[in-house]
């Protein structure tokens, strides 16, 4: 078996760990505290840590990935003087980014979130100093994750996340009544540094020799400020995005951003499987294979097709059993059923991005390795504008919902606008052949859907206990599924087979 697919077993088992860790964080954040402004704060406070992460693993990765392995192969750097350089003068930006934003907290968080309630804002502000004052170790941590990959080392990576991830639910458990919901954030920040570590010494045991230098080429250091602005700016849209609601649903009620949280972890789970591991393969594929057009091409395309093949089914079933998961994971202690309602009302609204952001992730990948950073840019900087006046439009009316269906609207025109710029690209040729795929996977996840919510009906299953739902339900889901698809798409059943079965040998 390749590297690359052993690889991808082990880093797909890790980021579904991980995913699990999230989830064990959260549902003890809910027992312990309920949906309230406290768990709010928390929440608005830890948007500056995905905001930061967001900038080094997709915005600094994008750049440096494709650069570093072509010097690499050219052999023009043999002494990683410049990754030594980029690495050092970056530690030295973000240890300023720490001490300004542990100093301007308080106007910081205000002026972002402008209507919280006292409550919320004092745990906003007082967590926001913690994690700023670690920033440096969050950053090192995603700065390691593309050096790291440059040399198809994946599974560290996914370690230190769940090390973070991890300590955050331990500490949440063992220490909440001393430090309330603040040992969340002391075990995020022990978890970090403990990944950090583990990183850096997988580096170490590379090839990879560390330098104390701030000496870049004069053309690499050219190259990479002209690639890194766009990109950079590209990969926070996103969390200016999330910035945007957030600020929204903290004038709402206090639980808003509670729910709308926990609804939009259930359908992260595709996207950050895919970021973590496939689209992390995929793209240093896509990023070797930039002067083979064909290769490229089948790459695309089976990238799109993994994802739609995976990530169709998954927003069905969360549509059909997605209070039953709800209920399961947080619907316990200070979680009362009005917040599990709650939450699965935005989960509803949350469903198309699990099946667009997930392709929209192949799709800008595809771009970045072609050095399309600023069409990337271009396109995404807009979705700022209609996330904003679709918020503004419909809050008041409507709600948090109406928040949750905005993100959704827009990933829905993010993904539209890419497919023209890259299928432009590509050829009309790859996109009938991609479009052919999708056909035939929706018919047979849509016939899986009425099937799962015909026995529900039929069963009375939303009577049972959550877990006995999802041991019933699912299963069945899947065999009608899976039956389908062979006679609907058996190229791509069998594709989805093949890995699967590479899996349990390797």
């Amino acid at each position: 078996m390749s590297s690359l697919k052993k690889a991808a077993i082990w880093t797909t088992g890790l980021a579904l760990l991980l995913k699990l860790s999230g989830f064990l964080r959260e549902a003890i954040v809910a027992y312990e505290f309920g949906a309230s402004a406290v768990t709010s704060g928390y929440l608005l406070a830890f948007s500056f840590i995905t905001l930061i992460v967001a900038m080094i693993a997709t915005g600094f990765n994008n750049v440096f990935l494709p650069m570093y392995i072509k010097r690499r192969s050219s052999g023009s750097d043999p002494t990683d003087a410049n990754a030594n350089a980029l690495l050092n003068w970056t530690m030295l930006i973000f240890a300023a980014v720490s001490l300004a934003g542990w100093l301007g907290a308080a106007p910081l968080v205000e002026f972002i979130y402008r209507d919280m309630s006292p409550v919320m804002a004092e745990v906003a502000i007082g967590m926001t100093r913690v994690f700023f004052i670690f920033m440096t170790f969050i950053a090192l941590a995603g700065l390691l994750e593309s050096y790291l990959q440059s040399r198809r080392i994946f599974v560290p990576t996914l370690v230190s996340k769940l090390m973070a991830t991890l300590m955050a639910a331990v500490f949440a458990l063992l220490f909440s009544d001393l430090w309330g919901i603040y040992a969340v954030a002391y075990g995020f920040v022990f978890g970090t540094v403990l990944g950090a570590a583990i990183q850096v010494f997988y580096l170490i045991k590379s090839d990879y020799s560390w330098q104390p230098t701030l000496k870049m080429e004069a053309d690499f250091r050219k190259a990479f400020v002209v690639l890194i602005v766009p990109s950079l700016l590209n990969s926070v849209v996103g969390q200016v995005n999330l910035f945007v609601n957030k600020a929204f649903a903290a004038g709402t009620i206090d639980a808003a951003v509670t729910y709308l949280n926990n609804a939009s972890l259930l359908v992260s789970i595709p996207n950050a499987i895919y970021a973590a591991t496939l689209a992390a393969i995929i793209f240093t594929l896509m990023s070797e294979q930039t002067e083979d057009k064909e290769k490229f091409k089948g790459t695309v395309f089976r990238g799109m097709e993994l994802s739609f093949v995976t990530l169709v089914p998954m927003a069905i079933g969360l549509w059909v059993v997605g209070d039953a998961v709800i209920d399961f994971i947080y619907g316990r202690g200070e979680y009362t059923p009005e917040d599990v309602e709650n939450t699965y009302i935005a989960l509803l609204f949350y469903l198309p991005i699990i099946v667009f952001q997930g392709m929209q992730l192949i799709l800008s990948k595809s771009m970045y390795a072609r050095g399309m950073t600023a069409v990337v840019f271009r396109i995404s900087v807009t979705t700022i504008a209609v996330n904003f006046v679709l918020n503004w439009l419909l809050v008041d009316d409507f709600g948090y919902p109406a928040l949750a269906f905005a993100a959704s609207a827009v990933s829905v025109y993010y993904f539209t606008v890419s497919v023209i710029v890259v299928y432009k690209d590509l050829g009309m040729d790859e996109f009938k052949k991609f479009a052919s795929m999708a056909v035939r996977v929706i018919v047979p996840a849509v016939v899986m859907g009425v099937a799962v919510w015909g026995a529900q009906e039929l069963l009375h299953a939303e009577d049972w206990y959550s877990l006995v739902q999802l041991a019933v339900l699912v299963p069945l889901g899947a065999v009608v599924y899976a039956a389908l698809l062979r006679v609907t798409h058996p190229a791509g059943f069998n594709r989805f087979l093949g890995l699967a079965k590479r899996g349990t040998k390797g």
